[in-house]
């Protein structure tokens, strides 16, 4: 599997994991917070990525 193809696979996960722990909670729940953190890593990841793979592509 591609690295690409593995941060996708974790977005999902970890965009479904957010989903269940908000449940029942408020946004400013500190487990909410911490989910939704982690996902913006990820997603900062795969952007970086698909950025270096739009330059590469490119030149």
């Amino acid at each position: 599997m591609s690295e690409l193809e593995e941060l996708i696979k974790q977005i999902e996960e970890l965009r479904f994991s957010m989903i269940k722990i908000k449940e029942g909670r408020s946004f400013t729940d500190p487990e909410v917070i911490t989910a939704s953190q982690m996902l913006d890593a990820v997603l900062d990841k795969y952007q970086e990525m698909l950025m270096k793979i739009k330059k590469a592509d490119k030149n």
